[in-house]
Parts: structure tokens; sequence; C-alpha cells
């Protein structure tokens, strides 16, 4: 008995991040990802990445960084460190005030602009998309908004994340009753089909919506992204430091068509990382316009 435990408190010293290692490790997801890690969450990086460590079969954190930088299956486990790094908590109908606003004031006043050039293109980009809840409940705001003219419209929602694995999901468009618990009951009647206990989105609404991983680190990757009338990112950018901030931000703002609009997370803010954008005040929500 005492030799197995002794064999446990060995494998969990085995397991301790030292200093060097959260350093190589924290810069080495920086520069691929543009996500900081600061010092005092070392703990999260040691208790996220020690199965990847148990799964590879390594016997420290040192031998974890030369595997991502040199192994043959660099590109795959660089794939697992995204997915481990990256929290994935969302939900359909998520921040409804932030939704109203862009039902009732931001989709509409779109859609006019865009009648009034006589153009039923539109693009919206959902970055960091998770497993779909948001460019789903982007598509059924949609088209409960136009209607009976929803067949008239060229529309397209790019839907990107870091995680292959949450895209994977996205993909299937396949929920729990408790993924929908913020869903109103006429919209989950509507826009899915019950399986049992699964519910799974409509045809309509996938076809409206193309997935694909991004890093938003990656100038060269994000600058392929369709021109939007709207940019979504919401409670992404809280994982950046000011410079990365800045970087994606910046991205927005080329992406986005003159007069587009930003959207991101109720608690973040542009202060302090861009003037470029014109923050308007609704109840409930800021809306941040692209200066003409």
């Amino acid at each position: 008995m005492s030799s197995l435990f002794s064999k446990t408190i060995s494998l969990r010293k085995e397991l301790k991040i030292s200093e060097l290692e959260f350093t190589q490790l924290r810069d080495f997801i920086y520069d691929q990802a543009g996500i900081f890690i600061a010092s005092n969450r070392k703990y999260l990086l040691e208790n996220r990445l020690a199965n990847r460590l148990k799964e590879l079969n390594l016997k420290d954190f040192g031998e974890y960084y030369y595997y991502l930088q040199y192994d043959s299956g660099r590109k795959t486990e660089l794939n697992k460190l995204f997915e481990v790094i990256t929290t994935n908590e969302t939900s359909f109908y998520r921040n409804p005030p932030q939704l109203k606003v862009f039902e009732t004031k931001v989709l509409p006043a779109v859609l006019d602009e865009l009648r009034k050039k006589r153009s039923k293109r539109l693009r919206i980009w959902s970055a960091g998309c998770s497993t779909g809840e948001e460019p789903y409940t982007l598509a059924m705001i949609i088209s409960e908004v136009l209607g009976s003219e929803l067949s008239s419209w060229n529309i397209k929602i790019t839907a990107n994340d870091l995680s292959e694995r949450v895209l994977r999901s996205a993909r299937r468009g396949e929920y729990t009753e408790y993924t929908l618990r913020t869903t109103p009951k006429e919209v989950v009647r509507k826009y899915f089909d019950n399986d049992g206990k699964i519910y799974k989105v409509k045809p309509s609404l996938k076809q409206m919506i193309s997935f694909g991983q991004i890093n938003l680190s990656d100038r060269v990757q994000v600058k392929r992204v369709e021109r939007s009338e709207i940019v979504f990112c919401r409670n992404v950018i809280i994982y950046f430091d000011d410079p990365m901030k800045k970087k994606v931000i910046n991205a927005f703002y080329d992406n986005l068509v003159p007069g587009g609009h930003l959207i991101i997370g109720h608690s973040e803010s542009l202060h302090n990382i861009t003037r470029a954008f014109k923050p308007v005040h609704h109840p409930g929500a800021i809306i941040y316009q692209k200066l003409e």
C-alpha cells in the first residue's frame, strides 16, 4: 500500500510544471495562437495539459514542449493543445439583450442599406463560434426577420474557431435539451428536428453557415475571410493581451465594409484598444460601428 502511495506522489511530482517549462509553453502558445496565459494561471496550464502528457507517455512538460516543436505528430498535437487551452462555454440565445439589439436595430438597418444598393447579399462573420450555438442563433434570427423574403437573399455566415473538435460538433448541429435551455420553445419547435433526446438543426439553417478552423493570430488566414457587414466576436478577446487584442480588432476593422458593425462580449470593451470604431449605445448593449 505504501509503495502504491509513493508512486502516486512521484507521478504528481513529475507532472508539476517548472518556471522554465511554463515560460516555454506560455510563449509557444502565444506565438501559435495569440492566447496569453498570465503567470498567476500557471496551475491552469499544468492541470489542462497533464492528461496530454499521460496520453503521449511523456515524463515532463519539457518533453511535451520538445514534442510540439519536433515530433512527427506535432501538427495533430497542436490541435489537441488548442482544444484543452480554450474554454468553450456557450449556449443558444446567449446574452438576450445584445441579440435583441441585433434583431431589432442592427440587422434591419443593414438589410435596408443593402436594399437601397439593390443588393441582397449579406455576409456575417462569427469569429470564435465554438460548438455552433452562436452562428445557428444568428441564422434563426435572420430567418425570423426576413420571413418569406429569406429565399431571395444570398446569405452566408462564416463561422470559425481555433479548435477542430468543437467545429466537428458544430457541423453536426446536434444538441441536447440542456444546451437549448435558454432557447425560446417556439424557436426549438420551428428550427430543430427532435430525435429522442437529441435536437438536430434543420438543413435550411445549416446551408446558411460555413464552418472552418481559423487562428486569429494568423494574418493570412484572417485575410481570406469574405468582407462582412457584421462581425460577431464575443468572449474571445478576453484571452488576448493588449498587442494581440489590437491586432485582432484591426483585422476585424479591415474585414468590415464601411459602416459595418462589430459585436463583442457584453463584458468586453474596445476602450484603450482602438478609436477606429464608433460606440453606439443601446439598452443592454454597445455596438461598435466602423466609421465610413
